[in-house]
């Protein structure tokens, strides 16, 4: 039976990647974006509602489907602040559960960071760990957390540090090996291709999937 798939972050790196997969998957004959501003790609499949997150009670009826795939993600700079920077990472992503959830869906995927961990000092890593934490209080009968390494790709944004570390990485990469694999750079079209499998997958309860795992599951 054809599913209808949710994204959040279709504009992002790795969402803009499961979008793409998705449009040629068969499994899916329908994906809802909800986005501030609307995508220059089009497609029969695709449905896209221009949207103000800051009022997600407004559009409630709008969030059904079977799957959502939160890829929603910024840093502070970008943000300008830990305030809005948690805004977009936590607040947003939890918003959309909670009516994600009183309508039905039954599976959803985030994408949240290696390391992460509610009790973290560091601010983006506790960010990160809390929205896993709240998530995993909703009960969805399928929740996925994805906890992917430095994420390689060709982002709209230029950062000078994330493309030094991407360079170094990549020149390291033999080094990651045994235990130390989880933290080998990968490409965003590896996490959203793991993500869609995940998706499909009759998994209940809570799942987490680190990098290692989604290398794997994506074939490499």
């Amino acid at each position: 039976m054809a599913k209808t798939a949710i994204i959040l972050g279709a504009s992002g790196l790795v969402g803009n990647e499961v979008l793409n997969q998705l449009i040629t998957d068969p499994d899916f004959e329908k994906i809802k974006l909800f986005v501030r501003k609307p995508l220059s790609i089009d497609h029969p499949k695709m449905e896209q509602h221009i949207v103000n997150f800051d009022d997600v009670e407004s559009f409630r009826n709008l969030i059904i489907g079977d799957v959502i795939f939160c890829c929603l993600g910024t840093t502070i700079k970008t943000a300008g602040s830990q305030e809005a920077f948690k805004k977009v990472d936590h607040h947003y992503p939890f918003a959309f559960a909670k009516i994600a959830k009183q309508n039905g869906v039954k599976k959803y995927l985030i994408i949240s960071s290696l390391g992460a961990n509610k009790n973290a000092s560091n601010f983006y890593l506790r960010t990160k760990g809390e929205i896993e934490f709240d998530l995993s209080n909703l009960k969805f009968e399928s929740l996925v957390i994805v906890r992917p390494s430095m994420l390689l790709g060709n982002r709209k944004g230029f950062r000078l540090g994330e493309y030094i570390g991407k360079i170094v990485m990549k020149a390291i990469s033999f080094l990651f090996i045994g235990k130390l694999k989880r933290y080998k750079a990968i490409e965003a079209r590896d996490v959203a291709k793991a993500m869609i499998k995940l998706s499909k997958t009759n998994s209940t309860g809570i799942t987490i999937a680190q990098s290692d795992i989604l290398m794997e599951i994506a074939g490499n």
